[in-house]
């Protein structure tokens, strides 16, 4: 019986890492290909800074904190977000309201999962990659799911151990087998997890090394100017808003 389980156990974890190494082969392949330095012309404001250290969710709690510091919307801590202003001064904005719908109130979760794909976001996130500062996200996405298959069948090798001992597969001495040869796929699959912080990781990030080396540049403003608060949002997201409520009402959990 041991040995079937460990037969499932090697299966999914040699195809996972098979997939990941040939996802990691396939974003090598495409880097290499487009050799076009960074474009310098792509204006970087703070939605696109938003964008390169946090993704479309940090574009998405920008844009919320930036309407509520001039009080045209009002996110609560309570899970609800009631636009006050319904003129939206940007794509960004417009996306937002028209998110929120004609009630003028929704609730923040769905407000949140809805923007992250709006046509704004889209747009700064295809920008920036056109311009060599943001990982495409298709590769980000295929390299995240590669890892995620890693981890999801080492946590599997583990379960079905766990199972051929629970079923007593490892008395008449067959402990010492059992406990070899199940060490093969973790071994694998620990492993190249391991060499994948240094050869996935690059295309896990949102931003590129160009578009590190852009954020590295950002320098936050001082104490009474206007741009501070937003521009610490940008960088390091909903935990350098002052406000708890405030915070809270960011943080809140998509349905």
């Amino acid at each position: 019986m041991w040995l079937l389980l460990l037969l499932a156990a090697c299966t999914v974890t040699v195809l996972s890492c098979v997939h990941l190494v040939g996802v990691v082969a396939a974003a090598d392949l495409s880097a290499e290909d487009d050799t076009r330095p960074p474009d310098g012309s792509v204006r970087i404001g703070l939605y696109e800074t938003a964008y390169l250290a946090g993704g479309p969710e940090r574009v998405v709690d920008l844009a919320m904190v930036l309407m509520a510091a001039q009080r045209r919307l009002h996110p609560a801590h309570t899970g609800w977000t009631t636009v006050v202003d319904p003129q939206g001064r940007d794509g960004m904005e417009r996306d937002l309201i028209t998110a929120v719908g004609p009630d003028g109130q929704c609730r923040t979760g769905d407000l949140r999962q809805a923007l992250v794909e709006s046509p704004a976001v889209r747009e700064i996130g295809a920008r920036l990659a056109l311009a060599g500062l943001a990982t495409p996200a298709a590769v980000r996405e295929r390299a995240v799911d590669a890892v995620s298959r890693v981890r999801r069948s080492l946590l599997l090798t583990v379960v079905l151990l766990g199972a051929c001992l629970g079923l007593g597969e490892g008395g008449g001495g067959q402990l010492p087998a059992v406990l070899s040869w199940f060490s093969l796929p973790l071994i694998l699959g620990s492993g190249t997890l391991l060499m994948s912080r240094v050869d996935v990781r690059p295309y896990t990030r949102w931003a590129t090394p160009a578009g590190r080396e852009v954020l590295r540049e950002v320098r936050i403003p001082g104490p009474g100017d206007e741009r501070q608060l937003l521009t610490a949002v940008a960088v390091s997201g909903p935990s350098a808003v002052p406000d708890p409520l405030l915070r809270a009402a960011l943080r809140a959990p998509r349905r």
